[in-house]
This record gives C-alpha cells, structure tokens and sequence, in this order.
C-alpha cells in the first residue's frame, strides 16, 4: 500500500532561488489580480482527535482564481516574468489587464500538462491577453480538455506519456518561435521552471500567516510531488523561513511514477520509465525537476511511495468528515497526503513509521490539498461508487 524511507542525505542547507523574500514579490504579484484572495487553512479538530495528534491543517487550493487547482499559481507568475523580461521592465509593472497594450502582436505560450498546469496557463494567457498551446499525454481526461478549450487555448493529446509530451511541446515551441512555460527543467532550460516553482510559494506566505493567526507551529509538512516543482518550491520557503531542522517534512508520490522517492534512496535523481499509470494524473512524472530537486534532497526528512487507494481513502475522508469538521472537496492528486496520513496514524501495520515520523498527540500537521474535483465523473466513481477501495 505505502513505502517509506528516510532521507539520508538531509542537511538542512536551503536554497537562495527559495526564500521568505523571493515568496513575498510572488505574492505581491497574484496580489494584483481582480480575483486574488488566499484559499482557506482548515482545521480539521475531530480527525486530528481519532488520529491521536493535535492539529492538521488543510490548505484548499480549489478555491483558487475559480480554477479548482492551484497550478495557476506558478503558470502566471512564469507568464509574468516572461513578458517583464521581453518588454524588459521589471516583475512589479506587470498588470494582467493591461500589458497587451504594450506588444504589437500577442505571444504564444506552449506547454505539457497532465491538466491543472496547462489550465493554469490557458487562463493567465487570456487574462493577460496572449495566446497558448497546451499539450496532453495519452489518457487524459475529457474533462480536463474541454476546460483548457474553453479558456481559449488549442489543447492537443498525444499518444505518448507526460515525459515525452513535454519532448512533444519543446520541440514544437522551439519550431515555431514560441515561448515554453514548462515546470521541469533540463540542461539549457531552467529559467522559467524556476519561475514556476518560485510561483507556487504564494500558497506558502498565506499558510504561513494563517498558521501563525491559530498559534500554531507545524512539526511535520506533508507534500506531494510529481517532478517536484511544487513540494520544492514550498519546502524552500518553510526551510528558509523557520529552518528545516524545525519540522519534519514527507514528500510522497504514486507508486507508479515515484521518480523522487528512488532518487531520494540513491542521493541523486533517478528517472523512472514505463506508462506511469496513476488516478494521481498531476504526479504522474519520471523525471525529477533538477531545479527543485537539490531542495528535496537537502531538506526533505522522508520520502513515500503509495499506491493509488491511498489517495482514493483520502478523498473520501475529506469528502465525507467527521461532524464538526469542513468538508472539503479535493481531488486524486490533492488528496494524497490526507490518505497517507490516515494509513499511518490508524493502520497497525505502519506503527513503526508512525513511531519513525512522530506522529504523536504533539504533532501540528500541514497538508495542501492542490486541487479539487477537477475530473468530476472520477471523483463521483472514487467517492460515491468506492472505485480504489483500501477495504482487505
């Protein structure tokens, strides 16, 4: 069901493409938007009481831009930075709704995307008045499709999986003079990756002052990763921020696609190949992110490989909670922690990772729930119909 190993190579260094300060110009950036407000840390009191520890904490991205995920985060912020640097202004004069006025034609943006970053940066395309081309790998979900149509994007699948779309997208970009807003790197391509990643930590500034607002410090940050521009860029905020001595970090990944979790037992990063099948689409990557990964690496406390019923028992538990506690609607990828967390805490096979990871009744957990049903028809088969039942 779930594999966990601690990180050998932790030493707490941070990283300076990280930090409170680089966090705070993304912020102030998703500031400026018509539609920005922070999405919600909850509570959840009655499972951290079943569970046996004192508080965890949920931040739901559904609420984000209206785009029930929380990709569009780092896909505008990369968007930004790429029209500053071409208008060659600064970050700050960067106004969604103005900065068409100041090209004499629209760019195009091109990218992969398993669906949320791609619907990210069809929607900060529009807003901002450019245009995007946005690739899929095979299987995607129709649903995910339609929805980066309608924010008037071209959206094509390929028959291939998400490592070699990407490919795909690269080397059709690189073909037509447009520009990729893509959130892995690779050699000669790392720039707008970083940008993307620095994007993300926006979630980590509101997380921070809201959990500050409840007096409450974390001791374990749970985040889930796909190459890991995501658990990186928000791991460097919280290690630059409070020191990664201070909490215990776990990121976890599918079991199918856990590219991080073998690269953290080997000290450098690892690849995994193959159809790379998970319900988890967001996390279904091979190839570490090499901007991100030094972070991981270095300030990461444990690293878990789980299968896809453990996310499926995690959308159910945050679909269907205890009395007193939020519901709160979260997706195959965003729900993965929640799952986790509730295998080891309640499952008598795990008592020796529970014991491992300290999650006793001092722990103050912090998840982030990426996204919400974003694949509507799945998620009714996952929560109404028991599809990935954890059931022996």
């Amino acid at each position: 069901m779930l594999k966990l190993t601690q990180n050998d190579f932790f030493n707490g260094e941070t990283s300076d493409l990280f930090t409170a300060q680089v966090a705070e110009q993304t912020r102030q950036f998703h500031q400026q938007i018509e539609a920005y407000q922070p999405t919600p840390l909850i509570s959840l009191e009655q499972l951290a009481a079943r569970l046996g520890v004192k508080a965890i904490l949920v931040k739901d991205e559904s609420y984000r831009f209206g785009l029930n995920a929380f990709k569009v985060l780092g896909g505008s912020y990369a968007l930004g930075k790429q029209l500053a640097e071409h208008l060659n202004v600064d970050i700050s004069e960067i106004d969604m709704k103005t900065v068409a006025a100041k090209l004499s034609a629209p760019l195009v943006f091109a990218t992969a995307t398993a669906g949320n970053h791609g619907t990210g940066v069809a929607w900060a395309a529009r807003e901002m008045g450019q245009k995007a081309v946005v690739y899929m790998p095979k299987g995607s979900s129709q649903a995910s499709v339609t929805r980066i149509k309608n924010l008037g994007a071209e959206c094509i699948v390929t028959d291939c999986n998400y490592d070699d779309t990407v490919r795909i997208a690269n080397q059709t970009a690189t073909e037509n003079g447009w520009m990729l807003v893509q959130d892995t790197a690779w050699e000669g391509y790392d720039k707008i990756p970083t940008w993307i990643s620095q994007g993300y930590m926006t979630m980590a500034v509101e997380a921070q002052e809201q959990v500050e607002a409840m007096g409450l410090k974390p001791t374990h940050l749970m985040l889930q990763a796909g190459v890991g521009a995501m658990a990186g860029g928000l791991l460097g905020y919280f290690a630059d921020k409070v020191g990664a001595n201070n909490f215990k970090t776990i990121i976890a990944e599918p079991a199918k696609a856990d590219c991080i979790y073998n690269s953290g037992i080997k000290g450098e990063m690892v690849a995994v190949t193959g159809e790379l099948n998970s319900i988890m689409a967001g996390l279904a990557c091979g190839e570490p992110n090499p901007v991100t990964w030094p972070i991981l690496k270095q300030c990461s406390s444990f690293f878990a490989s789980v299968e896809d019923e453990v996310t499926a028992t995690g959308m159910r538990i945050l679909g269907n909670p205890l009395a007193g506690d939020t519901k709160i609607v979260s997706g195959e990828s965003g729900a993965l922690n929640l799952g986790l967390l509730y295998m080891l805490a309640s499952r008598e096979e795990y008592s020796e990772y529970r014991a491992q990871l300290g999650l006793d009744q001092d722990a103050v957990i912090m998840l982030f729930s990426t996204e919400g049903d974003t694949n509507p028809d799945r998620y009714r088969q996952i929560v109404w119909e028991g599809m990935h039942s954890t059931a022996k």
